[in-house]
């Protein structure tokens, strides 16, 4: 069952104002109804020192090689940082397997509080003999706040990669270890950027709510920062975007779709180039000051992520409008239809919603194999963080709801064996659209290999497919 605390109490009363009785009456059934078994993984001794000897194995096979290993530095803008926070965020650095690292603090804190507490963390790991890699510490002449704050550590960046950390989070002690693994098992170029799963943390023995993210999904990456930690990105592509201030409190959402849309602008792709480790290598600390506790406590940062999602709506030329979702945080780029959201975006070459049966879920994104994302779902349930309503690329979706870019619809009939030809969306919610008319198949038509046969096509010809959950069949 759904944890029962203030804080989710709190999160209730600000979605009954937002959303009204019978949207909260559904959103509480499905929290209530989730179950929480997570526990982050514990390494033993043997597991530690392994990796480690992995590590040493990698270093001097770059340096016979004319290479250097990966090399970090983690960034973290501090401001009056709670001397407990800053311990534990330096320890977990200490706690690292992989060795190549330096933690640069850019502390923006009035007196010298932070650094006093700094120099005595240091020196009681020195003193224990627990000093690993290098902490730099800067002291800024002034608090610019996060980004300025954050940009203020470029003239200290050296080549290898950077990494975001929060001033009261943590990471877990193969962080590091893991990141270098993707790079120097990249085939090619090393990925310009990489993120893993995180999940929740009391700051004590309890850890919740793990947060298992997709492969880079350009769509889900519009409908909300999925990405978020933990992320490490090239030093030279950090340096070239830096953290736009307009933009506090989104300040790392901005960054990756600038990131995403400096590869599109390329000619590149970013589900090549950004890499995704399926870990919780990061504890996103929280207490009642925290975004993650407590929604309310920077409602300005959901209204810049808004903004920066309409910054790269605009970026790409795409007469589309970002509005905020009913969930906190979620968002959607709103088209004038389905068709002209073909026409605006040329990487779309088709959209495809949901089918409901029995006010469930039985048909829409579908996996390579067949499987439907969401199966079962009950109509009115978001799921699992909230995914279910969000706009995401798919690799297949049903032919029962699909609208598909014209200059496609021979592609269409060569596969499916019918002309297309389209009917009105009785229910688009917000999105309103002219999708296929299945009732033109065969009898006994294998709807679901059809569905696969076509969107495999599809990707084949260099196209995304785009689920849109506000596209709606019922049968």
């Amino acid at each position: 069952m759904g944890k029962l605390s203030l804080a989710n109490i709190k999160k209730t009363v600000y979605y009954l104002k937002r959303n009204g009785l019978r949207e909260t009456w559904n959103a509480a059934r499905e929290r209530m109804a989730a179950t929480e078994h997570y526990a982050p993984r514990i390494f033993t001794e043997q597991e530690l020192r392994k990796m480690q000897e992995q590590a040493k194995a990698w270093s001097l096979q770059e340096k016979e090689s004319g290479r250097e290993a990966p090399f970090f530095q983690i960034l973290v803008p501090a401001y009056r940082t709670n001397p407990q926070f800053l311990r534990e965020l330096t320890q977990s650095l200490q706690a690292q397997v992989y060795p190549n690292w330096e933690l640069l603090i850019l502390d923006a804190t009035e007196g010298e509080e932070v650094c006093v507490a700094l120099e005595e963390i240091c020196k009681a790991l020195e003193d224990a003999g627990e000093m690993k890699g290098q902490v730099r510490y800067v002291h800024l002449p002034s608090n610019g706040g996060i980004s300025e704050n954050t940009n203020a550590a470029i003239p200290y960046l050296k080549e290898g990669y950077v990494g975001l950390l929060d001033h009261d989070d943590v990471l877990t002690p193969d962080a590091l270890y893991e990141m270098a693994k993707v790079i120097l098992s990249a085939e090619g170029e090393e990925p310009v950027m990489i993120y893993s799963d995180e999940d929740k943390w009391d700051g004590a023995d309890r850890y919740y709510e793990y947060h298992r993210k997709e492969d880079f999904n350009l769509d889900l990456l519009l409908s909300n920062n999925y990405v978020c930690h933990f992320l490490v990105m090239k030093a030279d592509f950090f340096r070239e975007l830096k953290l736009r201030a307009a933009y506090d409190g989104a300040q790392d959402y901005d960054l990756v779709l600038r990131a995403a849309a400096s590869i599109l602008d390329r000619g590149g792709s970013p589900e090549k180039e950004i890499c995704h480790v399926p870990a919780a290598l990061y504890h996103w600390r929280c207490h009642v000051g925290s975004t993650a506790e407590n929604p309310r406590s920077k409602t300005y940062a959901y209204e810049a992520g808004r903004r920066a999602l309409q910054d790269f709506a605009d970026h790409r030329k795409w007469k589309a409008k970002a509005e905020n979702l009913k969930h906190v945080g979620f968002y959607r780029l709103s088209f004038e239809s389905a068709m002209e959201e073909l026409r605006e975006r040329k990487d779309l070459f088709a959209i495809g919603g949901k089918v409901l049966q029995d006010k469930m879920l039985a048909g829409g994104r579908m996996a390579g194999d067949g499987g439907v994302y969401y199966e079962g779902l009950k109509e009115g349930f978001s799921g699992y963080l909230h995914r279910a309503v969000l706009t995401q690329d798919a690799e297949a979706v049903d032919l029962r709801c699909i609208c598909v870019r014209e200059e496609l619809w021979p592609l269409f009939e060569s596969i499916v064996g019918v002309p297309y030809v389209t009917r009105k969306l009785e229910d688009g919610g917000r999105t309103r659209a002219d999708i296929f008319d299945v009732t033109t198949l065969p009898a006994g038509a294998d709807v679901k290999a059809l569905s696969l046969r076509l969107c495999k096509a599809l990707r084949e010809q260099g196209g995304r497919i785009l689920w849109d959950p506000e596209m709606i069949v019922r049968l």
